[in-house]
């Protein structure tokens, strides 16, 4: 920790930079000194809600919930330095990617926020990937767009300006319509050679609409993108007033280009630079591999996306990860209390993990599908947790817990496979943050084996998202000139970190590969599960 009087130095120069991401249960406001070090945050709890079969956050939510946010932000800085917070060196803003958010011509939205967490846009999905050649996931902002032109629906025709939830809030912050590459790059494709969004493709799509006889072709009506590092445009005095209620903010504070939450955690993991890449492992689990050169082909397991300073990127997203692991180590925790013991969960979880370790390397003819929810890397709508195993099988618990170990990866691995297996992509390393990897050695141990790639976890990486979009209004506030986001990264804000490396150990990469040929093979007994075990 710096000494007190030094960081009282940076907030009243304005040697700070802040930044607020709208995660999808949290929005989170975390303030940088001069070493971009974290020193004062503020949160607000919020959750989307189900409005005619649209997951949705209203406008008022997203106001709301940014007020309440700063108004913890600078009653910390309050509490923790006695100084009123009126000037910012630098804010970002950063939010979930994707989804859709339109307005006309007066600024008005057209219809209710439609979120990343939607599925109604599988026609669009699909038409798209054809006529581009390139993966559109379904949360894609395109996608949602494209969907509305084939549903009829009216309100397309007045579309003004379509954003995500960050370029909304950059936009009435500072009057600038405006977005980083990376966000931009979950609303349309981009090509990494002009860092904007792909011209033959934008063609496409005006060509594929053009019998509709829009008033808008889709440049008119998506952001301008910029790359780390540009400046964003200046909060107005309507935009201070916006997020400081209390009035006190002054306004002419520069804004980085918004960055979605990929592009945040890579910069919070120190994960931009090209062969390397992160991995996030929780109730979901995602891979993000910085690449050096386009795939040979698209893939619908596959996601491309960019680096906040224009890098393509892909990624592997599963929706299941350690949901059905916590389930059965609560399932212990029962016994144990049933047995009238006290239960320590962080014990539990290192013991039954550690434990984990001395399995047999390819589980022991044990076998676990952990899909609560559906899961698209494998072609799975619905998902039913499944454990199976073979008469002889070597049924102990420290194969049981490999096994579940094993499984909350096995879906992401099948998407890495493709990555590392059949476009031979390389990587240094993988930054791991998460859940899974709270037990020290354990997780990584286990990553490092299905990827075959070396895992760090670092100190800081539980600073999250927030962070993240701090380092890079710091970086567009601090530069040097041609200083890279990477160089930056490295020189100025994890030089010194502490991080520990695992490499793979080639016993349980061999194992694990074992693993997974039988959990592709008995994939249709997840299937057959689904069909016959229905919910009610």
């Amino acid at each position: 920790m710096r000494d007190i009087a030094l960081i009282k130095e940076d907030i009243l120069n304005a040697k700070t930079a802040l930044g607020i991401e709208f995660g999808s249960t949290r929005i989170k406001a975390v303030l940088v000194d001069s070493t971009n070090a974290p020193i004062a945050a503020g949160d607000h709890g919020w959750e989307n809600r189900l409005e005619n079969n649209v997951w949705t956050y209203t406008l008022e939510d997203v106001w709301g919930g940014l007020q309440d946010a700063y108004v913890k932000l600078a009653a910390d800085v309050v509490s923790k330095y006695g100084i009123v917070l009126e000037n910012i060196g630098a804010i970002g803003f950063s939010a979930m990617m994707h989804g859709y958010l339109v307005f006309d011509k007066a600024g008005e939205l057209l219809v209710p926020f439609r979120t990343w967490r939607n599925t109604m846009t599988a026609e669009a999905s699909e038409k798209l990937f054809d006529l581009f050649n390139y993966n559109i996931p379904q949360r894609w902002s395109i996608a949602h767009l494209y969907q509305a032109i084939l549903n009829g629906e009216e309100h397309v025709k007045d579309i003004d300006y379509m954003t995500t939830l960050a370029g909304y809030v950059h936009w009435k912050l500072t009057g600038q319509k405006v977005m980083g590459v990376g966000d931009a790059s979950g609303m349309f494709p981009i090509d990494v050679n002009t860092k904007d969004y792909d011209e033959t493709m934008v063609q496409k799509f005006d060509a594929l609409v053009a019998d509709k006889k829009f008033p808008w072709k889709l440049r008119d009506i998506l952001p301008k993108v910029l790359v780390a590092g540009e400046n964003a445009g200046l909060l107005t005095q309507e935009g201070a007033k916006l997020l400081d209620v209390s009035g006190k903010l002054k306004a002419g504070i520069p804004l980085c280009p918004v960055e979605g939450d990929a592009g945040t955690g890579m910069a919070a993991t120190n994960s931009v630079k090209k062969r390397t890449g992160n991995v996030s492992a929780g109730t979901s689990v995602f891979v993000m591999a910085v690449l050096e050169k386009e795939l040979s082909k698209a893939y619908p397991e596959l996601d491309l996306v960019t680096t906040p300073d224009g890098s393509l990127v892909a990624m592997v997203h599963c929706n299941n990860c350690t949901s059905d692991l916590n389930a059965w180590v609560g399932l212990f925790r029962e016994f144990m209390e049933t047995m009238g013991l006290e239960v320590d969960m962080n014990k539990l979880f290192g013991t039954l993990y550690n434990k984990a370790l001395e399995g047999d390397k390819d589980c022991g003819g044990l076998m676990s599908y952990c899909y609560f929810s559906g899961e698209p890397v494998t072609g799975f709508e619905e998902g039913r947790p499944l454990f199976m195993r073979t008469p002889d099988a070597k049924f102990n618990l420290a194969n049981f817990m490999r096994t579940h170990l094993y499984s909350s990866l096995a879906a992401l691995k099948v998407g890495m496979d493709i990555l590392f297996k059949q476009e031979h992509v390389e990587l240094d390393e993988l930054m791991g943050h998460g859940g899974l990897f709270k037990t020290k050695g354990v997780g990584q141990s286990i990553m490092a084996a299905a990827a075959n790639v070396p895992v760090t976890c670092m100190e800081t990486a539980g600073e999250g998202g927030a962070w993240g979009i701090a380092l890079l209004a710091s970086y567009m506030k601090n530069k040097e000139p041609g200083e890279t986001l990477d160089a930056f990264l490295n020189a100025k804000v994890f030089a010194g970190q502490k991080g520990e490396t695992i490499k793979p150990d080639t016993a349980d990469v061999e194992g694990f590969n074992k693993f997974i040929a039988k959990y592709v093979a008995a994939l249709p007994a997840e299937k057959a599960a689904v069909e016959l075990f229905g919910l009610e």
